[in-house]
């Protein structure tokens, strides 16, 4: 199966659900994104690596950078490999003098390592087709046809007495807001319709 290399675009806090946060990968040459939930310390871990901080002492993935490096291990390639029911499952790809391996992750840690190694990230098709969204680059806001306020949007049964045409001009807005966490939700009931 082919891989499609994927970039961190943005790291965001949510504004609906707390110590939650988002990472947002873009994919590289290309126009989808995907957004996963990740929790605060991940959060952390990933934007102190990010923009280069240096703490004062070794956080969790730092200790494990450490160790790679003083054992001759090279992580390769980060691959989210697979989607089951909301969550994503990686695998890291390392090689020491003599072998090869994938080591399970999730995908927060190995986000988080990939950035303090500068290895690429990768994903597969399926994958950005089932979790994927594009963010249209429009200059005219698109108008939702029942003018639901995106602030008030938030719960799952809000979400289910909304029209497809609704949901999709309000995951546009939410997008534009940067609101990744909204946006997943939204994202899961259009593609849970899309399948009945």
């Amino acid at each position: 199966m082919k891989k499609i290399e994927l970039e961190i675009v943005a790291l965001s806090h949510s504004t609906t659900q707390t110590n939650s946060y988002a990472v947002l990968l873009g994919e590289v040459n290309g126009a989808r994104q995907l957004p996963i939930v990740i929790g605060g310390c991940e959060a952390q871990a990933i934007a102190v690596a990010l923009e280069k901080m240096q703490p004062s002492r070794p956080l969790s993935h730092d200790l494990m950078k450490n160790f790679f490096n003083l054992f001759n291990i090279t992580l390769h390639e980060i691959i989210i490999c697979d989607l089951q029911e909301g969550i994503f499952f990686s695998k890291l790809i390392c090689s020491s003098d003599t072998d090869t391996v994938e080591i399970d992750s999730r995908t927060s840690d190995a986000l988080a390592l990939s950035v303090r190694f500068g290895c690429p990230i990768y994903t597969y098709k399926n994958i950005l087709d089932s979790a994927g969204i594009v963010i249209e680059k429009t200059t005219t806001k698109r108008k939702v046809a029942k003018e639901v306020p995106v602030e008030e949007v938030g719960l799952s049964t809000d979400l289910k007495k909304m029209t497809l045409q609704e949901l999709t001009a309000l995951l546009s807005d939410v997008l534009k807001n940067e609101d990744y966490i909204r946006a997943i939700a939204i994202r899961d009931e259009i593609n849970n319709r899309k399948k009945n």
